[in-house]
């Protein structure tokens, strides 16, 4: 469940300069062509390249508003969530659940729950497998055998999409987008499936947000000191003027901001 992280490098830089044959300008806008464009490196050791006007995930909504977005991702168990509802129910929050749809299968009345308590659901996927270690194809198959399985449980139109470990490319986002879907990433991780400590989480999640920022935590069974954390990372953002939104409500948002994978 770790982000494979990568660099963004955004060439900002502009000449203008005088040539007096066609050839050179040719070369001109070649390079104003590459000027416009990002190179992304992902930890898989593969480059992607993405416009701006391209398709992204959304990292982050509106930065001059003081609205975040708690989400969770679940893949197995069922005994961590009921501690993570029960602090955001004692301390009025509402968040975004990505659940795999092989969960979802399996734990139809945890799901229920979690919607019954008001927050929302995206999908995470059918299987969580990287959708880097599959072809195209499979992806798709993924993605629709997931809308299926939701759509049985009684959850029609399933439009906000979150990839197995964050791991997706400019092809799994143009995919997902086909298919009707949003594709939601984050840009507040502690790593809390890893267990660092209450206390690394709650510092990393309390340092590092601010407004319109997307915040991943994990709810499986693996999570085993997220509940804890929430104990003082909810009344602590809220005490910073923070506000906790859906991630429907974060892109509702007048000149919410839609960016690529940092």
């Amino acid at each position: 469940m770790q982000l494979k992280k990568g660099v963004t490098i955004v060439v900002q830089h502009f000449y203008v300069l005088r040539f007096k044959n066609w050839k050179r300008w040719l070369v001109v806008i070649a390079f104003a062509l590459f000027t416009a464009t990002f190179l992304s490196f992902e930890g898989n050791g593969a480059f992607s390249i993405f416009s701006k006007e391209e398709s992204v995930a959304l990292t982050k909504g509106n930065a001059d508003e003081p609205n975040i977005a708690l989400t969770f991702n679940i893949s197995w168990g069922e005994e961590k969530v009921f501690d993570i509802l029960k602090q955001l129910e004692q301390h009025q929050v509402q968040a975004t659940f990505f659940v795999s749809g092989e969960w979802a299968e399996r734990h139809p009345d945890i799901l229920e729950k979690i919607t019954e308590e008001k927050h929302e659901i995206g999908m995470l996927g059918y299987r969580y497998k990287s959708y880097l270690d599959q072809d195209i194809e499979q992806v798709r198959k993924d993605l629709l055998y997931a809308k299926e399985i939701f759509r049985k449980l009684g959850y029609e139109d399933m439009e906000l999409v979150r990839a197995p470990s964050g791991h997706l490319n400019k092809e799994v986002i143009e995919l997902a987008e086909s298919l009707g879907n949003k594709v939601i990433h984050w840009n507040v991780n502690p790593d809390d499936w890893q267990n660092p400590g209450t206390e690394v989480i709650t510092n990393h999640v309390m340092e590092k947000t601010a407004n319109g920022d997307i915040i991943l935590l994990h709810a499986s069974d693996s999570a085993k000191q997220t509940a804890e954390s929430l104990k003082t990372i909810l009344p602590g953002l809220k005490n910073k003027g923070f506000q906790f939104v859906t991630i429907s409500e974060l892109i509702n948002q007048a000149h919410a901001k839609s960016d690529i994978v940092d």
